[in-house]
């Protein structure tokens, strides 16, 4: 798509009754995300995203993990309990069934789970390729989330970062220590228990 993400700077306002407010004031559906301070309102994702997003959620299912989804928010928090990110990835393979205390926390935070439940996160990037490739990948490494797959539609690249790091304290300077990167359209090889997956279905003819 052609529209340019919405970005936002947070000041002192709770930034998930920030979001809350994003989306009661817009006139269309959106679904806005928070992080390194800002708000972040995507463009809706075009059909070849979409497509490929549940294209690779069905592959985890196809090779039995069935905790392999989409749709849903998680929230990282600081150190000191505050929020540091919100955040709904395009797919994500969780750890473990939502407990009671995670349904206990998602009602507690308005929607959003803890991230902590998540093994491995995916995106797909729209126009957004600079939130995806940067913030977002910080976010979920300071997070310490252990794999993030990335299909940049952009470079024509797939990626398998892993082993995140956080220098300090500043969760904006989190990266992956390593990245396995293949052309679009070649197979992307996962750690662990995951499969290989194929991302033929975003090269269109």
């Amino acid at each position: 798509m052609s529209a340019e993400p919405l970005v936002e700077p947070v000041m002192t306002q709770d930034p998930i009754d920030l979001l809350i407010a994003f989306e009661e004031a817009s006139v269309a559906p959106i679904r806005p995300e928070y992080v390194e301070g800002t708000v972040i309102v995507p463009p809706q994702p075009d059909y070849q995203h979409s497509k490929g997003a549940v294209g690779l959620t069905v592959q985890f299912h196809t090779a039995g993990l069935d905790l392999a989804g989409m749709g849903m928010g998680f929230r990282a928090a600081h150190r000191d309990g505050s929020t540091m990110a919100l955040v709904i990835p395009d797919f994500y393979v969780l750890r473990r069934e939502p407990t009671e205390l995670d349904e206990s926390y998602l009602r507690a935070h308005k929607g959003w789970y803890p991230i902590g439940m998540i093994a491995l996160v995916g995106e797909v990037t729209s126009s957004n390729h600079a939130i995806d490739t940067g913030a977002k990948l910080a976010a979920y490494a300071a997070a310490g989330i252990p794999a993030y797959v990335l299909i940049n539609r952009e470079t024509w690249t797939a990626h398998c970062h892993t082993d995140p790091v956080l220098p300090g304290d500043d969760p904006a300077k989190a990266y992956y220590e390593d990245d396995t990167k293949v052309a679009l359209g070649e197979p992307l090889p996962l750690p662990s228990p995951y499969p290989t997956l194929d991302t033929s279905r975003f090269v269109t003819a």
